[in-house]
Parts: structure tokens; sequence; C-alpha cells
């Protein structure tokens, strides 16, 4: 009997197997029913038993073993999509589940085989196809999981950073009513005072935060466009920066004004995380050198400052928010003004919201350079 037509009369005995095999992946199979633990088994065994019925020419098993066989774009959820997406949402770890098609794959070919007895070369061209098949099933499973996973995190995310900023606000208006009022004494005053500026570094870690989310959760950071200077946004970030900074220089250096549709609150965001990256990154009493230029068709803004390079190595996840703290050394933010090393991400996933780019060019002979380009105009919708 051919391995598919054996798949499709034994579908009892590898379910049972099956389900064995899922009620030790504790503590999520526990209290799990039959039909949860065979949790879309049979549609799979029905896939897989029909794709080793379908006939199949060279280039078609090359294209397949190239991972290139799954049909592209359809909008139908495959049965392998379904369990990926229940098995996250019973807990089941990524390691359980895979080991759920391992144990599938050894259960099919021990039956099989104990029943064929001697193997012939359309056996092998079976088994050639089934574990094909299996693989396929799995990619379609992992990456499902991995996804629904993902979203979970990230919307754990956003509830959390959105539920904390209620206490944080609290907790910032209280220390600055206690301060106003100037009755406090030493060292309660001092106390009060680290309470205020604390509270604000951690209301502006949970603005990262959600807007972190909304960058990964598929709507993007929303923006709301206006009719600015871009001239006039710099010069006001770079003053609010100046103020906070008294021992550092910050040149601005802006030979005409750009006027665009832009939203200011988000562009000056952006400036803001570029330049503080500068003067965190750069070396101690050097100046920072922030250039306004552009032509009629877009406006562009570039930060420069003298500092150890970025290794060229890196600079190509400068942006990802999941960059390896210890890899990325100095160039991640840390310290008092590193919030949770989400600015250049959240910098750059503004500047793709207006429909421009963010470069960086770094080196220990020309120092680092972040230039933003962005259109003066909204592009029309697609």
């Amino acid at each position: 009997m051919r391995l598919a037509d054996f798949i499709l009369a034994n579908r009892e005995p590898i379910l049972a197997d099956w389900e064995k095999f899922a009620r030790t992946c504790a503590p999520a199979s526990a209290g799990m029913n039959i039909a949860a633990l065979r949790d879309h088994a049979s549609e799979m065994l029905t896939v897989i038993a029909a794709d080793l019925k379908t006939p199949q020419n060279s280039h078609e098993q090359a294209e397949k073993s190239k991972g290139k066989d799954a049909p592209e774009a359809e909008d139908a959820v495959t049965a392998a999509e379904e369990h990926g997406s229940d098995r996250a949402e019973s807990g089941f770890s990524v390691e359980q589940m895979v080991s759920e098609y391992r144990a599938l794959r050894a259960s099919v070919i021990r039956l099989w085989t104990e029943s064929k007895g001697a193997i012939t070369a359309d056996d092998l061209q079976d088994l050639t196809r089934f574990n094909e098949a299996i693989d396929q099933s799995l990619a379609e499973s992992v990456t499902r999981y991995t996804h629904e996973l993902d979203q979970s995190k990230e919307m754990f995310l956003a509830i959390l950073g959105h539920d904390l900023r209620t206490p944080i606000g609290a907790v910032s208006t209280a220390s600055k009513f206690m301060i106003d009022t100037g009755d406090l004494k030493e060292p309660h005053a001092t106390l009060a005072a680290r309470i205020a500026s604390s509270s604000t570094r951690m209301n502006h870690m949970v603005g990262d935060l959600l807007d972190f989310t909304r960058g990964r959760l598929g709507g993007g950071i929303p923006i709301v466009r206006a009719d600015v200077s871009m001239k006039k946004i710099v010069s006001d970030v770079v003053d609010e920066i100046s103020a906070a900074h008294p021992g550092r220089v910050l040149n601005l250096h802006a030979d005409q004004d750009q006027d665009g549709d832009w939203d200011c609150a988000r562009i000056t965001q952006v400036l803001t995380n570029l330049i503080g990256n500068a003067l965190e990154h750069g070396s101690a009493g050097t100046v920072v050198n922030i250039y306004v230029g552009g032509d009629a068709e877009e406006a562009v803004v570039s930060v420069h400052n003298r500092g150890p390079a970025i290794p060229p190595e890196q600079i190509h996840g400068i942006f990802n928010p999941m960059k390896n703290r210890d890899a990325t050394g100095k160039h991640l933010a840390s310290g008092p003004t590193g919030n949770l090393g989400l600015g250049l991400y959240i910098a750059d996933r503004i500047v793709s919201a207006h429909k421009g780019k963010i470069d960086v060019d770094s080196s220990e002979e020309r120092g680092t350079t972040f230039t933003v380009r962005l259109p003066r105009t909204a592009p029309p919708p697609a």
C-alpha cells in the first residue's frame, strides 16, 4: 500500500499516537480534551495524503526542496496554520509544537514500515515527499505560532503602557505640586525634585513603549499633518535641549527655511531623539551640528557629532528595536536619558509615516551623521 493510502486508511491509530504524545506536553496539555489534543491533526493528514497523491515533476520537487511549493497570497488559512495559532493560545511552547511534528513523522513511518515489510523504490519516493509535506506543515505552524505570540506580547505591552500612565501622572502631579508650594526644606525638596524628574522619565519611557507597539502592531505611528516651518521646529528643539544641557554646544545651520506638510509634534520627537543621541554618544566637549536644507521637493535635516564610530557591521541594524545592548556597545541608548533604547526605532517609524527616509553615516574620520529626508507634501493616497 502506498503511503498516502496508508495514512488515510490508518488515520485513527496515527491520531491516537498524536494524542498520546500531545498529552505529555505539560503543563499546557493538562485538562485538554481529545478534540483539543488532536487539534487539526486529522485535517493535516488529509492535506499530506493529497499532496502525496499529486503528480510532481523534477522541477516541482526541486522547488519544494527549497521551500517554494506553497501557494502565494492565498486567503484561506491552512490546517497547519490553525494548529500553530491554537497551540500558541493553549500555552504550548514552540519546542513542544515542533516535537509534535517529530512524533507524527516517527509514528507514521513506524506504522507504515511495520505494515510494509520490504521497502521499494516507490516507497523511498513516498518517504521523501512525506518528509517534505511534514516540513511544509511545520513551517506553516511555526510561522503562525510566532506571529500570534508576537501579537500577544505587543498587545500586552500596549495595554501595560496605557495603564501605567495614570499612576505615573498622579506621582508627577503630586511631586510638582509639592515643589511649587515652596514649603519643603532639605532634604525633602531635593527628594521631591528627584521624584518629579524620575516620573517625567518614566512617562517618556511609557510614550516610547506605546509608540513601539503602534509601529509593530500594523497600524503604524499616527501622524497629523499641518503646514509648518522646519526651521522653526528645529530651532525650538535646539533651544529646549540647549537649556537642558548648558555645558554642551549645539550649532544650528539653516541656510533657508523649509515649509512642509508635516506633523510638528512627531518631527519634534524625531529631532529630540537624534540630537539627544548625538549628545549622549558624542565625545564630551565636542560640538553637535544640526543642518537644515533641502529643495522644492523635500526638506533635509542632519545631525552630526564627533565620537566613537558605529561599527560597520552594526550600521544595518541601528534602527532595529531588538538590537542587543552588549553587541552595539555605546551606540545603544543607556544612562539617564536612554529610555528603553527605542528612540532610533521610533524616529525611523515616524519618518516612514511621513513617507521619508532616515540614513546614518559613521566613521572615525567623518564622525556620525543622521540624515532625515522628508517630502514637503504628502503623497497622494494609493
